[in-house]
């Protein structure tokens, strides 16, 4: 049964219609492109922060869902990207702004979308859409706007490769070879930085803490980090299973306890199997800027941004390994930390764009820690 869709057709755009794996379907009318495309489709509860995260490395391959009823009513803003480009497959939202109003804005939501080539589609019911998809967990899905044949849509929609499994961030970064971005301000310390995906705000904040970042290829081997004889080494964010990235694994384990590590998102994922820890593919995962984590240490509670379709299984953890935090929806593992290995990491993103500022410290935590390293050596 056909579900939501906005009354009457607007001029110039195309009817969509979007149809999941089991055979739900909704319309709608695109705001942005043509055509047909098909991704597992997720939702994102942020109310702000639909640049940030469409341009998120993270949501490659993802149809995105955006929980919040009006969209693109600030434009897009220079310099608030994650990346150079639309990471997202598409973008599904319940109203579009097409006349946004901001005074740092230079362009509309949808030009960027028909730019990267990206279809938009508004009027979809996204209450109706985000509540199946948390009944039914997160799924493939396809848009089209040509097709009407809801069974053929539903065969492509499953024809679709599975999340499960899939390497993307092998495939991802378009560095072939270490970059040196410098400190802002006095280097305090050098980081090797392994791209999975990375967001750009996470370099700037370590770059304005002192750090110069030497990024390099997610897939290089641990003897080539630990040549640049790094004060510390970061594991960036990225998309897809981390457990399909064995070889980075296994690199990750030949340089643990050589110096101290700091992962986030699928670093924190891959850092968890390094230390003998096992993944799990969530039913819907975390997506959002509103995500409430304790830290266990300290007690306190930060409210974060998140971007996540993977867990760290808690059981699996092994001795000597510290669950360092919690989320307080779900209960998932958020944080791990070996004092033996020098390691730690977290699942939520502390750069915070889009997001609260609740976890800025982590950033300062290993600055702190790797700069003292250095001074004592």
């Amino acid at each position: 049964m056909e579900q939501g869709g906005k009354v009457g057709p607007l001029a110039g755009r195309s009817r969509a219609l979007v149809v999941l794996e089991d055979g739900a379907s909704f319309s709608g009318w695109t705001f942005a492109g043509e055509g047909e495309v098909s991704g597992e489709v997720v939702f994102t509860t942020s109310m702000v922060g639909y640049q940030e995260t469409l341009t998120d490395p993270s949501y490659r391959g993802q149809i995105v869902l955006f929980t919040y009823p009006l969209i693109g009513n600030y434009g897009v803003i220079p310099g608030d990207e994650e990346s150079p480009k639309i990471q997202a497959a598409a973008v599904l939202v319940r109203e579009y702004t097409p006349y946004h109003s901001n005074w740092a804005s230079e362009r509309s939501l949808s030009s960027l979308l028909e730019e990267s080539g990206t279809l938009g589609v508004e009027g979809i019911d996204t209450r109706a859409l985000t509540r199946h998809l948390r009944d039914k967990g997160a799924m493939r899905g396809i848009i089209s706007t040509s097709e009407r044949d809801l069974k053929v849509l539903r065969e492509k929609a499953n024809a679709h490769p599975s999340m499960l499994g899939l390497d993307l961030a092998s495939s991802i970064t378009e560095l072939t070879e270490p970059v040196l971005l410098p400190a802002l301000g006095e280097e305090r310390c050098r980081v090797v930085a392994l791209d999975y995906g990375v967001k750009g705000s996470i370099y700037e904040e370590l770059r304005s803490r002192g750090a110069s970042v030497l990024a390099m290829p997610g897939s290089t081997p641990a003897d080539e980090m630990l040549a640049q004889n790094p004060d510390g080494i970061f594991l960036s964010n990225g998309p897809g299973d981390p457990a399909a990235l064995e070889k980075a694994v296994e690199n990750l384990g030949s340089v643990l306890g050589e110096t101290p590590t700091f992962g986030i998102c699928l670093g924190h994922q891959l850092l968890g199997l390094a230390l003998g820890c096992e993944t799990y593919k969530m039913p819907f995962g975390h997506h959002g800027a509103n995500h409430p984590v304790r830290n266990l240490r300290t007690g306190r509670i930060e409210i974060t941004s998140q971007n996540h379709g993977f867990s760290v299984r808690e059981e699996t953890i092994p001795e000597g390994v510290e669950l360092t935090h919690r989320n307080l929806y779900d209960g998932t593992v958020e944080g791990l930390a070996s004092r033996d290995l020098r390691a730690w990491s977290v699942q939520y993103h502390p750069e915070s764009s889009p997001g609260p500022r609740d976890s800025g410290y982590l950033f300062d935590e290993f600055v702190e820690e790797i700069s003292e390293k250095k001074a004592r050596a």
